[in-house]
């Protein structure tokens, strides 16, 4: 009786559904990336750090060391040898564990954005992060048993597991997110990788001072357990199913969500539309964007924990707080900016297109630059700290940007969509490791210099495609008739014809994804 009375007021009486789904959408994120980010902090204390000579480190290409509290480099005056830790990794090497993951990443994306598709989202995305979950429980063993040999296998596992949970989040948004709500929905869903990774650095810093490198992954894998548990309990793939919607929410989302307006069995009948989704312009471009996004956020990820320790000298707790600031900048930045988005589409101030590409040119400019300046402010440590917090507070803008893009190009098809852009993005996150273990041994200035130009180049060149062909329109292909546009009949046709966005009747301005005033929920 009490059970059922329970749920009974949590259908009809406290929260709307879409809100549930929001909050542990956005968890699974959290958790996923506190998972991935944990051994970035951690790999600091299982290694030592790299030799630094001692011209190099009494000049201006080395931070000084504060060897009371610091960690000491090889070769220092401190007592801290290479025997201290369990590890003795190259550069390289470690550049080549951070990266694994993402070859696991990139594999399973396609596949589960499709199975999100045909079968749903919810258990695609548990599955993921149960993967993910029990993969970061077993990293301290595999590490110890296999050394880099394990530790790149369970990283490529870790990896297959996570990779299905983006498409399966960009299915379940479709399904879940109106319209007038999509970018503060989308936003807090997708913007849990930078409060994940904020947590990841903030809390290892911690762990790894006051109980060693191996509770991290044991603490982490808990709380992934601890998610799984409630997310089979509230959620479902489609609010029909789910019994804690109520009959008004469900109305409203059938009026104002696309995907919740399509049927399962209808579903299962629209193939994928492989050819025209491959030859979309505004496809190709967010694919492109995504790319170059990737390697500035995935070099922030793996590398900014190792940067302020190489380079700053920071101690591992203070490392924690001060690799985690940066991160949460992004995250504040990316809520305010994508409710600013929604308000002023609310208010017919600008096209969805160009708000998508306003937004993403400061989240590509903006950081590359701004890290590139920290690079070059020297051992001023509250400087270089505030400018990476600026660089990724201007970063949070790519969340209203493209982030979001795939669900206005095709809300039937937004998980192969997601997948294609994530998967093919993690390119970055293979590389981006590797090449700055080969450009940065030494942890001196002058390699990061060399280390944020080129993250500057790769995330500012490829926006410019955006810029050019990015649209924020719903694509003719995502019809499941196939229906091409018909011929143009005005500018604004013509224009919207040539980037094969669906066609709207005369005074219909629907692709602009201007909301009009539904009823509200």
């Amino acid at each position: 009786m009490f059970l059922t009375g329970f749920l009974s007021r949590f259908k009809t009486e406290w929260i709307a559904q879409r809100y549930v789904f929001a909050a542990m959408g956005m968890l699974a994120m959290v958790n996923c990336y506190t998972m991935r980010a944990c051994l970035s902090v951690a790999i600091n204390e299982m290694t030592p750090p790299p030799y630094t000579s001692p011209s190099a480190a009494a000049g201006e290409d080395s931070c000084p060391v504060d060897t009371s509290t610091g960690p000491a480099t090889n070769g220092s005056s401190s007592g801290t040898t290479k025997e201290d830790y369990p590890f003795d990794w190259s550069s390289e090497s470690i550049g080549l564990i951070l990266g694994a993951f993402y070859i696991g990443y990139i594999l399973t994306h396609v596949p589960g954005g499709m199975l999100a598709e045909r079968f749903g989202g919810k258990h695609t995305l548990g599955f993921g992060v149960l993967t993910t979950t029990l993969s970061t429980c077993l990293t301290p063993w595999a590490c110890q048993v296999g050394d880099v040999a394990g530790a790149v296998v369970v990283r490529i596992i870790m990896g297959l597991g996570e990779g299905v949970v983006f498409p399966a989040v960009f299915v379940m948004l479709a399904k879940w997110a109106p319209m007038q709500e999509r970018n503060v929905m989308g936003t807090i869903v997708l913007a849990g990788n930078q409060l994940g990774t904020l947590l990841g650095n903030l809390l290892s810093g911690y762990l790894l001072h006051w109980f060693g490198w191996t509770t991290t992954f044991y603490v982490y894998g808990g709380l992934g357990l601890a998610w799984y548990f409630f997310w089979l309990i509230l959620c479902y793939s489609e609010p029909s199913e789910s019994p804690f919607t109520s009959d008004k929410e469900l109305a409203y989302l059938r009026k104002n969500v696309v995907g919740a307006q399509q049927t399962k069995e209808k579903e299962e009948k629209v193939p994928t539309p492989w050819l025209p989704m491959l030859t979309s312009p505004p496809v190709l471009a967010l694919i492109f964007t995504e790319v170059g996004h990737d390697w500035g956020f995935y070099t922030m990820i793996t590398d900014l924990p190792k940067y302020m320790s190489d380079v700053q000298h920071v101690k591992i707790a203070d490392n924690g707080i001060l690799s985690s600031l940066p991160f949460l900048s992004m995250w504040i930045s990316s809520i305010v900016l994508s409710a600013f988005g929604d308000y002023i589409l609310s208010k017919g101030v600008v096209s969805n297109t160009t708000l998508r590409k306003v937004f993403t040119t400061v989240g590509s400019v903006g950081p590359g630059a701004f890290l590139l300046a920290a690079a070059y402010a020297g051992c001023d440590g509250t400087l270089v700290v505030t400018l990476f917090c600026i660089g990724m507070a201007t970063m949070g803008a790519f969340y209203p940007g493209m982030r979001v893009n795939a669900l206005d190009l095709s809300p039937r098809h937004a998980g192969t969509i997601g997948a294609l852009m994530n998967g093919t993005g993690s390119l970055a996150g293979i590389a981006a490791p590797y090449i700055i273990g080969m450009i940065a041994p030494n942890g001196l200035m002058s390699e990061w210099k060399i280390v944020f130009g080129i993250n500057f180049a790769v995330m500012a060149i490829p926006n410019l495609s955006f810029i050019v062909y990015g649209s924020g329109d719903v694509q003719w292909w995502d019809d499941p008739d196939g229906k091409r546009p018909r011929p143009a009949a005005d500018d604004d046709d013509a224009e919207r014809a040539n980037l094969g966005v669906r066609p709207t009747p005369t005074g219909d301005h629907r692709g602009d994804h201007t909301p009009s005033a539904p009823a509200k929920y």
